[in-house]
């Protein structure tokens, strides 16, 4: 299988070891995942869950070693590294977006050993006093993701995005934790190695952690703002930047009960594609048994209802599927749904090209155009 490899140089990255207890691999270790397949800020050294310990993290993760150990607990991740990490990252997303008492334990620990925390939770550890005193203490800082503006800094929504003349393509889902950051990671960084200026703007605490350089984690921004801030954060990138394309990662779903975020990304940016993820495996959506996943079909309607927008292609999300399941998989949705379809992880990246150019054209020139 293919994994996304960091683009900056390993030399030039402060090094981190990423807490992920009971979930490496899992649904709710998605931060975590994220890591292991890319990270432009962190040199990652190792994982912390002991029930995966012993074992190569991208082995665990996607099939294909990466050099990154699974280690069973905080001690084992200093004495891997043969000194203090200047990291410690909370790697868990649990739905709560809250540490649990043992969370606090090692988090605190770390605290103690001098390490930096890096938290993408909804618990901002800067407002906690137990947190607070303990960095003051060791003389350490800590990076809460999640953490919004001011309210009189968060920018309100001004129509400006018509200014944004290049495509936007969202990465949305027909659930959380599903795979639409990896695959929007992924699809940029191959339009980016074909010759198209491709820019990802992120809309999470995972990839803001990974280095996106434009974005914002949309669920802590107050609902009057977010659509705001998402034009905001595309305005950002294609002034920057001047790309061909910009590829905006997704959250949640349109037709989760629970995500909303998926209705700021499709105001914000106002897509003239999107391609959308799902799992045909899954049964119900992540972390609601009671909910049964919505059908492709049913989501690419509800996304065209709500947005004039257009669905170009479907990504597959492969959990508990074998290859030939993903396959079949793959010829089926095409013919049900009448676009392309692959698995961003599974599948060589020239189909996710091959959908992009399908319906933007004119970006399959960019290769004699970036030079501007």
């Amino acid at each position: 299988m293919s994994a996304i490899t960091p683009q900056s140089h390993p030399s030039s990255r402060p090094s981190a070891v990423v807490f992920c207890e009971g979930n490496f691999g899992k649904i709710d270790g998605k931060t975590a995942n994220g890591l292991v397949r890319q990270s432009e800020t962190y040199r990652i050294l190792s994982v912390i869950d002991s029930a995966e310990a012993g074992r190569d993290a991208g082995v665990a993760l996607d099939g294909s070693p990466t050099g990154i150990p699974v280690v069973s607990d905080l001690a084992a991740a200093v004495a891997h590294a043969g000194h203090v990490p200047d990291h410690f990252i909370v790697g868990v997303a649990p739905t709560s977006g809250l540490l649990s008492p043992i969370d606090r334990t090692v988090i605190l620990d770390a605290v103690s050993r001098g390490m930096n925390i890096v938290n993408g939770l909804h618990e901002f550890l800067n407002d906690d006093t137990e947190f607070a005193a303990a960095c003051a203490i060791y003389g350490v800082r800590i990076r809460d993701v999640r953490r919004p503006r001011d309210k009189k800094d968060l920018r309100m929504f001004t129509g400006r995005i018509a200014e944004v003349t290049c495509p936007r393509i969202a990465v949305l889902g027909t659930d959380g934790a599903i795979g639409k950051r990896t695959t929007a990671t992924i699809l940029t960084k191959a339009l980016n190695d074909h010759g198209v200026r491709a820019v990802l703007v992120s809309t999470g605490q995972t990839g803001l952690i990974q280095g996106a350089r434009f974005g914002v984690a949309l669920d802590a921004v107050p609902a009057q703002f977010v659509t705001g801030e998402l034009e905001a954060s595309v305005l950002d990138a294609y002034d920057t930047e001047d790309p061909d394309i910009i590829i905006v990662e997704g959250q949640g779903a349109l037709s989760h009960p629970t995500y909303l975020s998926s209705t700021a990304i499709l105001r914000g940016s106002l897509p003239a594609g999107v391609i959308l993820q799902h799992a045909p495996a899954r049964a119900h959506l992540s972390d609601f048994p009671s909910f049964p996943m919505p059908t492709a079909r049913s989501e690419v309607n509800l996304i065209e209802t709500f947005a004039a927008t257009k669905v170009i292609g479907l990504t597959i999300n492969h959990e508990n599927m074998s290859d030939a399941e993903v396959s079949a998989a793959i010829a089926l949705y095409e013919i049900e749904l009448g676009v392309p379809v692959t698995d961003a992880l599974t599948r060589p990246t020239q189909r996710l090209l091959e959908m992009v150019f399908a319906a933007f054209p004119e970006l399959d020139k960019a290769p004699t155009a970036t030079a501007r």
